[in-house]
């Protein structure tokens, strides 16, 4: 298929030579009519003077038409000629065919204009056009003819004309053909790039929600965490301070401490796309280790007997940064739920290496609660996101989660994340 540019390429040349043409046959034409005169004085001078009038006008004619239709393909804000094509059309066939009457040498300019008729005219009236100008041309040839020594209707006169039509039909309507099919190429072309430019955007909505996301998972797993750490750490400081224990005011003092470096660390982590800091210390086994020890800590600052014990099952194998992140935010999530809402005196959490994949278990001996109130809908106050992160985070792993649950019988999570290839090998 030919390329757009390379049809507009085609199409250009092919204007210009047939303006070009027929520039140079009105002008041959002019020329004969004059030299005509000058040897053999069969013109008259009002003839003469007619027919240089007539070509002048239709020049005029013509070229006006053309460059009013080149400035509106240029600048489509420009004034639009094409409503008045046809009448544009009339007028120069009829000072042709003036001419025509004045001198036989007009005859050629006759081929140029049936482009023209084929181009501005719908196929059916144009081929009706172009017969008809093909039989006035035959007539205008032997009528100028019969003064001649061998006057009469010859079979030049007919040949010519007539393989001219052909030639210029077959040729205008290769032509349109090209015309149609470069249009249809230019519109599937700006169709493209319009349908590229909405990728292009779709996609750069999807990246910025892809990020918005990220962004708040972790804003919540970590950062909403620690704040809320902080806040509780800071209230029990102030209440031991009013009852004059200055030593665990400043144990829950340090405690808010090293949960805002923490914090900070966690945020600069994220914002940076990397793993959390807590696991480029030390692996996900010890990480969760010590996530346990920090939430029995936490939870007998706050006053409550909070036993948090780590089990591990099976032999550790490496996993790649984004399955430990996850198991590591299930266990944040999961544990923070423990101590905000389930009054508990025991969690355990378990992580196991089975065959294909690695779960994790949180389990607890609160009060509770019925899972399918637990739709991990978001509330107004930025809170209740934390299980409806949690699944996306392991969507995207191919992972999957379970809640067991019960009112007075505790609650157990369950993640369950298939190992990678080599994981599992």
């Amino acid at each position: 298929m030919q390329s757009p540019a390379g049809a507009a390429t085609i199409l250009r040349v092919l204007r210009v030579s047939l303006h070009v043409g027929f520039a140079v046959l009105l002008l041959v034409a002019v020329v004969r009519l004059m030299t005509g005169m000058g040897t053999s004085g069969a013109a008259s001078a009002v003839a003469l003077a007619a027919g240089l009038g007539l070509s002048a006008l239709l020049a005029l004619v013509y070229l006006g038409g053309t460059l009013l239709e080149k400035r509106h393909a240029t600048v489509p804000t420009r004034f639009n000629p094409a409503p008045y094509a046809r009448w544009w059309l009339g007028a120069v066939m009829l000072l042709w065919l003036l001419l025509l009457l004045v001198s036989s040498d007009f005859a050629w300019v006759a081929f140029p204009l049936f482009f023209l008729q084929l181009h501005l005219l719908p196929r059916g009236p144009a081929l009706s056009v172009i017969a008809v100008s093909t039989a006035l041309l035959v007539g205008t040839l032997w009528f100028h003819s019969r003064g001649a020594s061998d006057g009469g209707l010859q079979l030049a006169m007919v040949l010519g004309p007539v393989f001219g039509a052909v030639f210029a039909v077959v040729t205008g309507l290769a032509y349109r053909a090209l015309f149609l099919e470069a249009e249809n190429q230019r519109a599937v072309a700006d169709e493209l790039r319009r349908t590229r430019a909405e990728l292009a955007k779709t996609q750069h909505d999807a990246g910025m929600l892809a990020e918005r996301e990220r962004l708040a998972r972790e804003i919540h797993d970590t950062l909403a965490q620690g704040f809320s750490s902080i806040i509780l750490m800071g209230r029990s400081a102030a209440k031991a301070l009013d009852q004059g224990n200055t030593t665990a005011a400043k144990e829950r003092l340090r405690t808010v401490q090293d949960t805002a470096s923490t914090n900070l660390a966690e945020a600069r982590s994220f914002v940076r796309g990397l793993r959390s800091p807590d696991l480029e210390e030390s692996g996900l086994v010890d990480t969760l280790r010590r996530l346990c020890a920090k939430t029995e800590t936490e939870a007998a600052a706050r006053g409550s007997a909070l036993r948090c014990r780590f089990e591990l099952v099976g032999t550790p194998v490496e996993l790649p940064n984004t399955y430990q992140t996850t198991l590591l935010r299930a266990a944040q999530a999961s544990l923070a739920n423990v101590w905000a809402h389930a009054h508990a005196r025991a969690a355990v959490v378990t992580l196991s290496f089975l065959g294909g994949e690695v779960t994790l278990d949180v389990f607890d001996d609160g009060i509770g609660f019925e899972p399918s109130t637990a739709a991990g809908t978001a509330r107004g106050d930025g809170t209740g996101v934390g299980l409806q992160s949690l699944r996306e985070r392991l969507a995207a792993l191919d992972g999957r989660m379970e809640i067991e649950s019960a009112p007075g019988e505790g609650t157990v999570v369950a993640v369950r994340v298939p190992l990678p290839a080599e994981g599992a090998a």
